[in-house]
């Protein structure tokens, strides 16, 4: 039965301490801007295929 009381409070400590790690993230901003990674990595392949068409055009004009 003492064993029940230990993992309890280590369980709940460790719940806290996650808590607290949590607020401390979202006050300095690390989840405001979940949107933007995900586009940037779909601009970069155009960007990329807009060079390599820009190359091949400039290929066949000399």
């Amino acid at each position: 039965m003492d064993i029940l009381y230990l993992m309890i409070i280590c369980s709940v400590s460790l719940a806290v301490i996650f808590l607290i790690i949590f607020i401390v993230n979202a006050r300095n901003g690390q989840f405001e801007d979940d949107e933007s990674p995900a586009v940037r990595m779909l601009l970069d392949t155009e960007i990329i295929k807009e060079k390599k068409e820009s190359d091949a055009k400039s290929e066949e004009n000399i």
